[in-house]
């Protein structure tokens, strides 16, 4: 069944074409959240907030063309929301709280770490583009159309930003 089906149904209630849709954007979804927000809990925590903020508004999608980037603008929003809740967080923990616990890492491989510290060196703008270019696979006029800026700057500081990182990791 084609996308643009899958869509017209999930508008109609069908919670079997909407898990579908879902399926076949989950990996994309959490990359860009886990290289965004920078750790699993968090990726995995907005990426659930994401689907079933999509699911309950995706009546009001106007265009089934329009999924993808409004899927993406969800998470973005999702994203922005954890990374406050994080510095509320921070502001609010006391570290003598966490004296004698321990947590379980998630074991990232060598280049993982490498590039989230490649991201690291973006700015929030440049690091949002490059990973909706890199990791979702948007082109940069949809870009564009999420972060409310024209194609030819996002091509711009795609250009700028990629060669920042290549220039690290080379």
């Amino acid at each position: 069944m084609s996308e643009k089906e899958l869509i017209i149904k999930a508008k109609g209630g069908d919670i079997d074409a909407f898990t579908i849709l879902y399926s076949r954007y989950q990996k994309k979804l959490y990359s860009y959240a886990f290289y965004r927000l920078g750790n699993v809990s968090d990726a995995e925590d907005a990426v659930s907030d994401c689907v079933l903020s999509a699911f309950e508004q995706i009546e009001q999608l106007k265009s089934a063309e329009a999924f993808s980037s409004w899927i993406f603008r969800i998470l973005y929003c999702c994203c922005t929301s954890a990374i406050k809740n994080q510095i509320n967080q921070r502001h609010m923990d006391n570290i003598d709280d966490y004296e004698n616990m321990f947590c379980i890492t998630y074991d990232e491989t060598d280049e993982q770490i490498e590039l989230k510290k490649a991201l690291a060196l973006l700015n929030e703008e440049e690091r949002e583009i490059v990973l909706l270019s890199v990791v979702a696979g948007f082109k940069s006029r949809e870009i564009a159309k999420i972060n409310g800026m024209t194609a030819g700057s996002v091509r711009s500081k795609l250009s700028r930003s990629l060669a920042k990182m290549k220039d690290y990791l080379s």
